[in-house]
C-alpha cells in the first residue's frame, strides 16, 4: 500500500510543479506582453496566478505526506523513527523542496500587486524552477553514485521542461475556458508555440541522455518492467507530439495580427493535456520501479516477452475454486504462483476479452445506423464488472479468507477493485446517455474520461510477486492494454467535442480499438 500511496503522491506532485512552472513562464513571456496592449488580460494575469500557487501548494502538501508515509512505513515496536528520519539527506531534500513551493506560493502574491513589472515576474520564474529542479534531489537521480552529478543535472533539466510544456499547455487550455468566446491575437498563441517547442526538444534530449544511463540497452528495455514503462511513456509521448503538431500547423498558419476565438483550439488541447497528466502519472510510476541498469539477474529474455504475445486458442474453461485453494498458498502473497493461478488468470482475461470484443463489435454496428438495438453495448461493462470483482482476487472476498475490508490494504487488490467497479460505473453512465434518458450533453464526457482515466491506472498497476521477472512478464501484458484503452477514452472525448467532420474522423477510431482490447484479452496467455 506504501508503495501505490507513493505513485499517487508523486503523480499529482509532478503535476502541480508543473502547474507552477508552466504558469510562471507563460505568465513572463506571454501574459505580460499581451497585458501592455490590452488591459483586460489582467484578470487572466490573476487567475494564472492562483493557478500557480495552487500547483505549488499542491507539490509541497504531497512532498510533506510522502515523506510522513515513508516515516510511517519504517515504524516499529517503538513508533516512528521520527528522530533518525530527521537526520537523513531525504529529509533535507524534500525541506528544502517544501520550502522552495512555499516561497513560490508567497511571491504570486507579491507579482499579482505589480503585474507589469519585470523584477517580480523573473524572481517567480526562478524561485519556481528551483522548485521544480529541487525534484531531481528525490529521484532516482540523488541515489546514483556514478556519474551522479551528470545523471542529476539531466533528471532537471527533464523535470524542468516537462513541467514548462505540460504547465503551459494546462494554463492555454484553462484561458481558452475563462475567455470562452472573447478573441485573443495569434501573436500569442505563437509565442507560445514557440516556448513549448523549445521545452519539448529539451525534454527528448534529457530523455535520451537519462535511457542510456538508466536503461543501455534493447535486452534491458525489453526485459524489465522499467525498461517497458519507459518505451510505454515514449510511445504516449509520440501521440502527444502528433497532437501539438496539428496545433502547430494551424498555429502556424495563422497571421500575425488576426484573432482567434479560443474554441477552435480547446479541443485538441483538451486531450493533449489529458494525455500529458497521464504521462506524469507513469513517470511517477517509474519513480516505484528499479533502474533496468540496476535489475540484471531477473530480466526477462526477449523469446519470453514475445511467448506472452503470440496468439493460441483462448482458455475458456477454469479450475473450481477448491482444486485453487488446494494447489496454491491463498494466504501467502509471497508464494510461488502454480499451474493452478496461471490457469485461473487466464480464465479471467479471455473472458473479460469476451465482454470487451462484444462491446466494440456492438458499437461498430450502432455506427453503421443499421442497428439500433446495438446501443445498449455499454450494459455489458456491468456484467464484466461484475464478473472482475467477483473473480479478480481469489485469496480475497467474496471467495477467500481475506475479508472485505483488509483486503482493500493490499495495493494488488485495490487496483483490481477500482479496475473493476469503474466499467459498471461509467457503462450505466453510457447506457443512459446512449439510449437518451439523460439528455445532458456533458454526462456523454464520462465515458471516454474514465475510460482513458482506467488506461492511466493500468500504467502504474503493479504485481506484488516475490519473482520480478514474473512479475514483469504478467505487467508488459498490461501496458499495450493501457495504451489502447487511453485512445479510445480521447478519441470518444474528440468524438463529443470537435465539431462536424473532425468528430466523426476521431469517432471511427475508437469503436476498433475497443474490440482490439477484447482480442488483446482474449489471447492473453501466461503458461
Amino acid at each position: 500500500m506504501t508503495a501505490l500511496i507513493q505513485v499517487y503522491l508523486r503523480a499529482l506532485g509532478l503535476v502541480g510543479q508543473s502547474v507552477a512552472i508552466g504558469g510562471a513562464v507563460l505568465g513572463l513571456l506571454v501574459l505580460r506582453r499581451w497585458l501592455v496592449r490590452e488591459p483586460d488580460v489582467e484578470r487572466d494575469i490573476r487567475r494564472a496566478l492562483r493557478l500557480v500557487a495552487a500547483g505549488a501548494g499542491l507539490a509541497a502538501a504531497c512532498q510533506v505526506f510522502s515523506f510522513l508515509v515513508i516515516v510511517a512505513s519504517t515504524a516499529g515496536p517503538e513508533g516512528w523513527p521520527i528522530g533518525r528520519a530527521l537526520e537523513t539527506p531525504l529529509f533535507f531534500a524534500a525541506l528544502a523542496r517544501t520550502l522552495l513551493l512555499v516561497c513560490v506560493i508567497a511571491l504570486c502574491a507579491v507579482v499579482r500587486r505589480r503585474p507589469r513589472s519585470l523584477g517580480p515576474w523573473i524572481a517567480l520564474v526562478a524561485l519556481t524552477a528551483a522548485g521544480t529542479v529541487s525534484a531531481a534531489w528525490i529521484s532516482h537521480a540523488a541515489g546514483r553514485l556514478a556519474r551522479g552529478p551528470l545523471i542529476l543535472t539531466l533528471d532537471a533539466v527533464h523535470q524542468l521542461a516537462a513541467g514548462l510544456w505540460v504547465g503551459g499547455l494546462a494554463h492555454l487550455l484553462v484561458l481558452a475556458w475563462a475567455r470562452a468566446s472573447r478573441p485573443w491575437p495569434a501573436e500569442t498563441l505563437q509565442r507560445f508555440s514557440r516556448l513549448a517547442q523549445g521545452a519539448v526538444a529539451t525534454l527528448a534530449a534529457a530523455a535520451i541522455g537519462l535511457w542510456l544511463l538508466y536503461i543501455g540497452g534493447p535486452g534491458a528495455a525489453l526485459g524489465t518492467a522499467y525498461g517497458a514503462m519507459t518505451l510505454t511513456k515514449g510511445v504516449l509521448f509520440l501521440g502527444l507530439l502528433g497532437l501539438g503538431a496539428l496545433n502547430f500547423f494551424a498555429v502556424r498558419r495563422l497571421r500575425r495580427d488576426a484573432e482567434v476565438p479560443p474554441l477552435t483550439l480547446r479541443r485538441l488541447v483538451e486531450v493533449e493535456v489529458g494525455g500529458a497528466v497521464t504521462v506524469l502519472f507513469l513517470a511517477a510510476a517509474l519513480g516505484s520501479t528499479p533502474p533496468a541498469v540496476d535489475q540484471i539477474a531477473d530480466r526477462a529474455t526477449l523469446a519470453e516477452v514475445a511467448f506472452r504475445f503470440t496468439p493460441r486458442w483462448p482458455t475458456l474453461s477454469t479450475p473450481t475454486f477448491t482444486e485453487l485453494a488446494q494447489a496454491s498458498d491463498l494466504t501467502n502473497r509471497e508464494a510461488p504462483r502454480t499451474t493452478q493461478d496461471s490457469l485461473w488468470s487466464e480464465y479471467n482475461h479471455n473472458v473479460s476479452g469476451l465482454f470487451v470484443l462484444a462491446m466494440g463489435l456492438l458499437a461498430m454496428m450502432e455506427r453503421t445506423g443499421h442497428a439500433p438495438w446495438a446501443r445498449n453495448w455499454p450494459l455489458l461493462f456491468v456484467g464484466l464488472g461484475a464478473f472482475l470483482l467477483f473473480r479478480s482476487d481469489p485469496e480475497s472476498w467474496p471467495l477467500g479468507p481475506q475479508g472485505f475490508w483488509q483486503s482493500l490494504w493490499d495495493p494488488e487488490v485495490l487496483q483490481h477493485r477500482l479496475l473493476g467497479l469503474l466499467p459498471a460505473i461509467f457503462g450505466v453512465f453510457e447506457w443512459l446517455v446512449r439510449t437518451r434518458r439523460l439528455r445532458d450533453e456533458r454526462l456523454a464526457l464520462v465515458f471516454p474520461f474514465v475510460c482513458a482515466a482506467a488506461g492511466a491506472l493500468l500504467l502504474a498497476h503493479a504485481h506484488t510477486l516475490q519473482n520480478a521477472k514474473e512479475a514483469y512478464l504478467m505487467e508488459v501484458t498490461h501496458l499495450p492494454l493501457a495504451v489502447v484503452g487511453i485512445v479510445v477514452g480521447w478519441s470518444r472525448w474528440l468524438e463529443l467535442r470537435l465539431p462536424g467532420r473532425d468528430g466523426a474522423m476521431a469517432g471511427r477510431i475508437w469503436a476498433p480499438c475497443l474490440a482490439l482490447i477484447g482480442l488483446l484479452l482474449l489471447f492473453y496467455r501466461e503458461i
